[in-house]
């Protein structure tokens, strides 16, 4: 099948494609996952316009889009902006009520309504027998699965979500052999994580698509080592003194006491007068989405906040992030100051550390991401009190049991055999014979023992169940979510316990490595650029892409400052070109500067000449220009450093709209 991906753009989204084009990496994607029909993962940086892919893909695709997203101030936030561009959105998250969940789960199991986005967690996928069966039901309308964030998937980040490792088995069960595409969308990885993802879902090398454009060199990087924290607190106090009148994200990481978040937000506008709030996870969602939209009004210019500010909140205007404690690593530490400057204007960053924090760090975040054996036992004993057999397991009530339960299901300790409820209390009409015997066969109402009386399989019922539910055969209050567990051991052995921490120890060592590899690169960098590049090698960045440092108005990357001329020239008046595109003749390979593409389909070679008289430089232009005489006559144009550049560009320029 034929697309026009640009003549799409501008039927399903007219209002945006007024205003922006889509950038070339951005249509490539979409390319590869529609044209191609390929499990994708996209690498692009913060601001680089991920969502917009995904919108495109999944109207393109012409059916419905699953997008699978952490965060619900993120889910909101791509709900509200799609419904404002006319499209029909199901977004299922914990601010919406359970009845209400369950009223749009109906209706939209029997066609009554149809979204062309489906917004969900990964949390939701794994732990909601009865979402699970109205995709079921409607699994030959969905076309694409995106899963954003993707980065959340490998067992190794900072920021893994378990439920995350649950996706491929959602996806098997729901659609077996015949799952739908796969975009996977994120802003960085490093090689372990990467490969963990693409083993997860499928994704071949050469679907594996890496932005260019991954550096943010928009942004100036500032790293200042502290003698302690006195002189930590007195250097961010002068940063916001001096960046007063600017939009300010302080990382603090500390929710509560000395010198957290909420405790320098209260000092900041009791002491220096400062508009500040602060923002964590352990506030509701509509605190946070408060906080968020009076930083994006300009009521507040200063927000101190916990990591949970972070991905897929879209404020354009962040002028400065000041790191007030350490991040864990690279990635981490680049995901965060791409909280700035997504509009690419100039914006700068603090990065304040004290040889103390490495061990804080290490000590207090990282090991206590973790459970110690003693949490381990004590968990297995609470959850399953020296049982076995099947048990109905509420994950959410108890934060002990998600960081556990991981460990418990990978040593083969207990397994996850069905998404369902605990029990049929909250039945209040039943219309349908089976369902009645089931409801009848026990005083408790349990699912577990309904099972035992009926001699059917929990999976038969809750089809069965879930089936009268979605065709109001039954009317059920709430459904309340669990995990239907089989337990496979009464306690956890020592040899248990021993498998357990042998892995979190690598996990641990991972993560450490991760935190000296971060100081080692910030102590062995001199300048903001050099720590740029540096950061975007290990990200995987190629080579010749390092030195593209110098944004433009199109959102692409040049390697110097005349470029950005030339390049911004050619956007204003309106000429197609693209920057160091491979052009292959039978007698090699060169990379023009700019390949433009006149108003009449005609394709000319621009090549800025800024260095002659070097001598490699000279003999590298001789042999580019021994290729464009002899393959590509009359279609070399030059221009050459000076200071009457922007005349000699705008001439050219005028020259080429002719042709």
């Amino acid at each position: 099948m034929c697309y026009d991906i640009d003549e799409s753009y501008r039927k399903f989204f007219p209002s945006i494609a007024d205003k922006f084009d889509l950038k070339p990496f951005q249509k490539k994607v979409i390319e590869n996952i529609i044209g191609n029909n390929k499990n994708t993962l996209c690498i692009m940086p913060t601001g680089g316009g991920k969502s917009l892919i995904y919108y495109m893909a999944g109207m393109m695709s012409g059916g419905i889009t699953i997008v699978i997203s952490p965060l619900i101030a993120l889910i909101c936030e791509q709900e509200q902006k799609l419904k404002e561009l006319g499209k029909e959105v199901l977004a299922l998250h914990s601010g919406v009520s359970p009845e209400k969940q369950l009223k749009l789960l109906k209706s939209f199991a029997v066609k009554e309504i149809n979204p062309q986005f489906i917004f969900v967690s990964p949390e939701k996928l794994a732990t909601d027998g009865f979402f699970e069966y109205c995709i079921k039901l409607r699994k030959d309308d969905i076309k694409l699965i995106t899963i954003d964030e993707v980065h959340c998937v490998s067992q190794w980040g900072l920021h893994f979500r378990p439920f995350y490792k649950e996706i491929p088995n959602f996806l098997s069960a729901v659609f077996g052999n015949q799952t739908p595409n796969i975009l996977a969308l994120t802003a960085t990885l490093n090689p372990k994580e990467l490969a963990d993802i693409a083993s997860d879902f499928n994704i071949q090398t050469e679907n594996i698509l890496k932005d260019s454009v991954l550096m943010r060199s928009e942004i100036t990087m500032n790293v200042i080592k502290c003698v302690d924290e006195n002189e930590k607190e007195n250097r961010l106090w002068e940063f916001l003194k001096i960046h007063n009148d600017e939009k300010v994200l302080v990382y603090v990481y500390r929710i509560k006491g000395n010198r957290s978040v909420e405790e320098l937000s209260e000092k900041a506008n009791r002491k220096f007068s400062l508009r500040s709030k602060y923002f964590h996870g352990e506030m509701s969602a509509k605190e946070r989405q408060e906080v968020i939209e009076k930083f994006r009004k300009n009521e507040i210019n200063v927000v101190f906040a916990t990591n949970a500010f972070g991905m897929g909140i879209d404020i354009s205007d962040i002028r400065v992030v000041i790191h007030f404690w350490l991040p864990e690593s690279i990635e981490q530490f680049y995901q965060e100051i791409g909280r700035a400057a997504r509009d690419k204007k100039q914006a700068n960053a603090y990065l304040l550390f004290s040889e103390k924090n490495i061990s804080v760090r290490k000590e207090f975040f990282i090991d206590k991401s973790f459970p110690s054996n003693a949490m381990l036992s004590e968990v297995y004993t609470k959850l399953f009190n020296s049982e076995t057999g099947f048990k109905a397991l509420p994950y959410f009530e108890d934060e002990d049991t998600a960081k556990c339960l991981q460990y418990f299901v990978a040593q083969g300790a207990v397994k996850i055999i069905a998404k369902g409820v605990s029990n049929f209390r909250n039945v209040t009409r039943i219309a349908d014979q089976d369902i009645q015997k089931i409801y009848d066969s026990t005083k408790t109402k349990s699912l577990i023992v309904s099972s035992k009386k009926t001699d059917m399989s929990i999976e038969m019922i809750l089809n069965k169940f879930y089936s009268a539910v979605a065709n109001n055969r039954v009317d059920i209050a709430k459904l309340d979510k669990c995990l239907i567990v089989d337990i496979k051991k009464s306690k956890l052995n020592e040899d248990d316990l021993k498998a357990i921490k042998k892995a979190i120890e690598q996990k641990k060592e991972y993560r450490y490595g991760l935190l000296d590899f971060f100081i080692y690169t910030l102590a062995n960098t001199q300048s903001s650029i050099e720590l740029h590049q540096e950061i975007c090698r290990y990200l995987g960045v190629d080579k010749d892409s390092l030195g593209r440092i110098y944004p433009t108005a199109k959102g692409d990357y040049v390697r110097s400052k005349s470029e950005v001329i030339i390049a911004n020239l050619l956007h204003a008046y309106s000429l197609e070109y693209e920057y160091e595109k491979e052009l292959l003749s039978p007698d090699g390979k060169i990379r023009p500067d700019f390949t433009v593409k006149t108003p009449s389909g005609k394709l000319f070679y621009w090549e800025h000449l800024g260095m002659l008289g070097s001598e490699e430089y000279d003999d590298k232009w001789l042999y580019k220009k021994k290729i464009y005489d002899k393959c590509f006559p009359g279609q070399l144009k030059t221009t050459y450093e000076g200071i009457t550049i922007n005349d000699s560009a705008i001439s050219l320029i005028k020259e080429l709209k002719l042709l």
